[in-house]
Order: C-alpha cells, then sequence, then structure tokens
C-alpha cells in the first residue's frame, strides 16, 4: 500500500480473474473459454480488413461502431439505437453500474453470483443487498419483489451455479419493479436458454448484456453488447464517451461482425457444447458427484465424500485446472467449464483414478 493511493483504492477488494497458466500439456477447464475455434468468417474478416495495407491502423476505428451495432441489430430484431457495445461484456456492465445503478437506494443480486458485482459497487460507490439463493441454487423471482431498491442484475443462467431462470420469472421482477432498471447478464444464455432480448421493447426498465467470449469463441477479442431501451443505451453511450470513445478496435469491430453474422456455425458449436456438457454431466454422476442442472458451458459439482479443494489440487497435478470458489455455501463445489469431447474424457478419467 502507498501512501499515494486515493481512499477509493485502499478499500477495494479486486476481482480475481480467471487463472491463465503457461503449463504444458494443460487442459484447462477453469474459465469457460469455448473449446471450439471462432468462425471461420472471423479471420477472414481481419485479413480483409488489414488487407496489404497495415498502415490503415494508423487510422482510429469508428467511435461507434455502427457496423457491429447493425449486424447485433438484425440478429435480435431490434433497432440499432437499442444497442451498446464495449470492450468485453465486464466493460458494458461497469459502465451500466455507473449509468443506471448508481442510485441512493442499494441494488439486488444474489449472494452467489458473478463476483465483479461487488467490485464495481466498491469502484463507483453504489451500495447493495445480496439476495439468498435458494436451498436448490435457484433464484426466486420472488425475493426481488417488493422491496425498494436502486436496481437489480444478475446473469441468467447465473454464474456460477449454470442454474436458469425462465422468462416468466424474468417479467415478474420487471412488472415488480417499474422504476427500477433490472440488468440480466446472459454471458451463457445461448447453451440453453432463451434471451430476454425478447422482451425489451415491452419493458422500458430491461437492460440485457451478453458477451462474445463464450458462445462466439472471441474471448481474445474482447467483445460485449447491451440490448435495451434507447434511453437506457443513451446513458451507457454518455459514460463511455466520459471514459473513452474507441474502446472496440477495427480488428475486433470487423471480427465480432463476422461472428454475429456467421448463425450457422454459432448454433452448430453451441449444440456441440450442449452435447457435450450433457454427457459429462451424466459421467460425474456415475462417479457419484452432485450436479447441479445447468444451462451454461459448464457445470457446477461436488462430491460428497470428497474434499472439493483437494479433488482440484489432485486434478492440477494430473495437469487439469477448474475452478474452486472458497466461499460460504459453495466451498465444496467445482466449476468445470466444458471442453472438448477428448478434454472432458481426460477429466472424468483422471478422476476415477483420484477418487479410487
Amino acid at each position: 500500500m502507498s501512501r499515494f493511493w486515493s481512499q477509493v483504492v485502499r478499500d477495494l477488494t479486486p476481482y480475481i480473474p480467471g487463472e491463465q497458466p503457461k503449463i504444458a500439456n494443460l487442459i484447462k477447464l477453469n474459465t469457460n473459454e469455448n473449446p471450439f475455434p471462432p468462425s471461420p468468417k472471423v479471420l477472414a474478416a481481419i485479413q480483409a480488413e488489414l488487407g496489404n495495407d497495415a498502415a490503415r491502423l494508423r487510422l482510429y476505428p469508428d467511435p461507434n461502431a455502427d457496423l457491429l451495432k447493425n449486424a447485433i441489430a438484425n440478429q435480435h430484431g431490434v433497432s440499432a439505437k437499442q444497442v451498446f457495445v464495449g470492450n468485453g461484456s465486464d466493460e458494458v456492465l461497469a459502465h451500466a453500474f455507473q449509468a443506471l445503478l448508481k442510485h441512493e437506494q442499494a441494488i439486488l443480486f444474489p449472494d452467489i453470483t458473478y463476483s465483479f458485482y461487488p467490485v464495481y459497487c466498491g469502484l463507483y460507490g453504489v451500495n447493495y443487498r445480496t439476495i439468498p439463493l435458494a436451498n436448490d441454487f435457484s433464484i426466486n423471482p420472488a425475493d426481488y419483489c417488493g422491496q425498494p431498491n436502486g436496481g437489480i442484475i444478475f446473469p441468467n443462467p447465473n454464474a456460477p451455479t449454470g442454474c436458469l431462470l425462465a422468462l416468466n420469472a424474468i417479467e415478474q421482477i420487471l412488472k415488480a419493479n417499474p422504476d427500477s432498471v433490472v440488468i440480466v447478464d446472459e454471458a451463457y444464455v445461448d447453451f440453453g436458454g432463451n434471451s430476454a432480448i425478447s422482451l425489451v421493447d415491452r419493458y422500458d426498465n430491461l437492460l440485457v448484456t451478453h458477451t462474445l467470449s463464450k458462445s462466439r469463441s472471441l474471448a481474445g477479442l474482447r467483445v460485449g453488447f447491451a440490448v435495451g431501451h434507447s434511453d437506457l443505451i443513451e446513458a451507457l453511450e454518455r459514460v463511455k464517451n466520459s471514459f473513452n470513445s474507441y474502446p472496440l478496435d477495427k480488428l475486433a469491430i470487423v471480427g465480432a461482425t463476422a461472428a454475429m453474422e456467421d448463425k450457422a456455425y454459432f448454433e452448430q458449436t453451441c449444440r456441440a457444447v450442449i452435447e457435450t456438457r450433457e454427457q459429462l454431466s451424466a459421467d460425474l454422476r456415475s462417479l457419484g458427484f452432485e450436479v447441479l442442472p445447468s444451462a451454461a458451458n459448464f457445470i457446477f459439482t461436488r462430491h460428497p465424500q470428497h474434499d472439493a479443494a483437494q479433488l482440484a489440487k489432485s486434478l492440477r497435478e494430473k495437469s487439469i485446472i477448474v475452478r474452486h470458489f472458497k466461499l460460504p455455501r459453495i466451498d465444496q463445489f467445482l466449476r468445470i467449464t466444458v471442453g472438448t469431447d477428448a478434454e472432458c474424457k481426460a477429466l472424468t478419467e483422471v478422476l476415477r483414478e483420484i477418487l479410487g
């Protein structure tokens, strides 16, 4: 700690990103990356953008990323003025906390959820209250109805549990909170849920965020977006243009546009991930694991006779890494990313050896 630090920095508990180890022959199942490469059209679009003249990179990109906004709007049946884009959904969410959730009253989110939410609250001075998940780790929509709040945010499917909330339950929350912004963080929805984007034209208090890191295999490109009423989008644009007017570079814009437009490849890879997830879940249950129902590209699981931290350690010794959260209620769970069929088979074989 330095005497030059501001009080904000002194008080922060930063988010801890998933480990990105440099280990040879590693089976990496800890950060929910897609096991498939991005659409071939992504690389083709990036190469076409560069052409034979890399000097084009001396020019700034389009600050509005209209090419990408139009592709997103076409994909989801909304207008471009209802779309906001940013440097990964984390940046989109950060701007939303500043633009839409910073009010006198506390915001609400689940007690077990994406751990960046309380970090944003600390960074921007947003008060919050956590709402306990049910015993089965589901979100009870009634818990978000009838109490004053400065806004509501939750992932759907939730992270790290993978549990999905139905659209009618989301509508229940929206109807009960007409004067609060409700943000639905849909980083994983393409692997088993229906997007709440279908509701944005009916509810002016709904903002839905997405990332291209998961279902479109572009974690390395850093692109996210939000869809909502144009007034909400304008608030995000005002914050963005007071922070960084050029969050997406030229290559990210054209690459992300190509990924959004290649619907066939997107659907094919999502189906493959879902099939592998279901097989992995069945294999783990056959080994005695309890597996929560998942609509994401990961599963949340525990073994009633084996300590989760020790299992993670034993897997690491075999060059397989998974995510272990040392938090109340979930410290005996492992979050396991759905990898390739071969990676998941190797995982179950090693677990079979560990369990004896």
